[in-house]
């Protein structure tokens, strides 16, 4: 169940970071409401999660889950550019989440 709380901790991250660049500087409402209530329901997963992880594989997970996410939703739907080195690097993140989990005892 830690495991799920913290995919979804990751998710909502994505959510919040993608309202936040909505939200103009926060000068729009909706999109900075949105970011203020997916950092409070990411925050308290990620909390959840620490309960039962060690600290360096959620947070580590957490973070991949966002810049990966992040990254998506930029090219995807913002128009952001899709490189070779930004692949690789992506590749690398998606690489170090996946040593971070399997080494974790959990």
């Amino acid at each position: 169940m830690n495991w799920v709380a913290l995919i979804v901790a990751g998710v909502f991250e994505v959510i919040w970071a993608s309202a936040m660049k909505q939200s103009e500087g926060f000068s729009k409402l909706y999109p900075s409401i949105i970011t203020f209530l997916g950092m409070l329901i990411s925050f308290g997963l990620l909390s959840l999660a620490m309960k039962s992880l060690p600290m360096g594989t959620a947070y580590t997970v957490w973070t991949g889950i966002g810049a990966i996410g992040a990254f998506l939703v930029g090219v995807i739907f913002l128009g952001e550019a899709f490189t070779l080195a930004r692949a690789i690097a992506a590749t690398f993140i998606v690489c170090g989440l996946i040593l971070m989990k399997v080494s974790s005892r959990e």
